[in-house]
């Protein structure tokens, strides 16, 4: 069964989601960031299928998150590093991570701490307005239609609704 894609939708959480919204895409990422590098770390890591990691490895190369190289010649190994584009994803890893610490924890404890290395202490991702720096929640925000939002949409009232449209200046 082939799956919806979301590549051409006009909102950023389901083109981000084209591409991550496997979670086998998001674990293996997470081991990026956690070091892992190689794909028989992957496996070993994971437990994932070797045909599922290579096509999720390839995906992410596809989509300038990973850049392969080669670490070996006889016979040719690559590792899989992250690019810019990549690196940019940690805050959104580390977001679901805080997230799961507090509803999916147990009485055991919090699997994996997050510790900054710069300040030397452990941390957890808060998600901040980027002009007061006020925490942002769901109940504060408004949303409504940028630029890249196809006019051909405003035209539907539900639309127009959902994004007060008529109020829009921008």
């Amino acid at each position: 069964m082939r799956r919806t894609s979301f590549d051409g939708w006009p909102c950023s959480i389901a083109r981000t989601v084209d591409i991550l919204g496997d979670g086998w895409t998001l674990l293996v990422l997470r081991d990026v960031f956690y070091g892992e590098s190689r794909f028989d770390g992957f496996i070993d890591s994971l437990g994932i299928a070797r045909n599922t990691l290579a096509d999720r490895l390839r995906r992410l190369e596809g989509m300038g998150m990973l850049q392969r190289r080669a670490y070996q010649t006889e016979p040719v190994r690559h590792e899989y590093l992250l690019t810019d584009k990549g690196r940019d994803f940690f805050g959104v890893l580390a977001a679901i991570n805080t997230w799961g610490d507090r509803w999916q924890t147990g009485d055991e404890g919090v699997p994996v701490i997050m510790h900054h290395a710069t300040c030397g202490h452990d941390t957890r991702a808060t998600v901040v307005c980027s002009s007061c720096s006020e925490p942002l929640r769901h109940e504060d925000m408004a949303v409504r239609t940028g630029p890249g939002y196809p006019d051909r949409l405003l035209g539907n009232p539900a639309v127009r609704a959902r994004f007060n449209a008529d109020a829009n200046t921008s």
